[in-house]
């Protein structure tokens, strides 16, 4: 089995989380994407919500919340995802870079728009009491 490691960050405003949908997608992911050869965790987070959304994770916020593993969206049977995830608060006005088509805020009612992995996090998030 194959797993594809990403870094994601979950920004919860008004019991809605940020998504994004990659240009040619149709599923919504959380933000953030692969690590980079020798980037940690914080570095990966800082510079993928960079690229994607033009803002800046402010790196004395981030807080560990999670890692999630689901089959990959898009790739064959047997191809995971591990999705660790980090919240933080960020500095700048959200903005779809490079690959991100949209940028949207999803409730729980939106579950099915979200990657396997998203679903997994959305559901760990409902029962934390986090979103409604």
């Amino acid at each position: 089995m194959k797993e594809i490691d990403k870094i994601a960050w979950i920004k919860i405003s008004e019991d809605r989380v940020l998504c994004a949908r990659s240009i040619g997608k149709t599923k919504f992911y959380l933000p953030g994407g692969k690590r980079d050869e020798g980037e940690s965790d914080q570095q990966s987070l800082l510079r993928e919500c960079k690229e994607e959304l033009d803002i800046d994770v402010i790196p004395e916020t981030i807080e560990y919340v999670g890692t999630f593993v689901a089959q990959s969206d898009g790739k064959a049977a047997g191809i995971d995802v591990r999705l660790t995830c980090y919240s933080a608060d960020y500095n700048g006005t959200l903005e779809a870079k490079s690959e991100i088509a949209e940028v949207k805020w999803l409730t729980y009612d939106d579950l099915e728009m979200l990657s396997a992995a998203g679903k997994l996090v959305f559901n760990f998030l409902k029962e934390k009491g986090e979103i409604g």
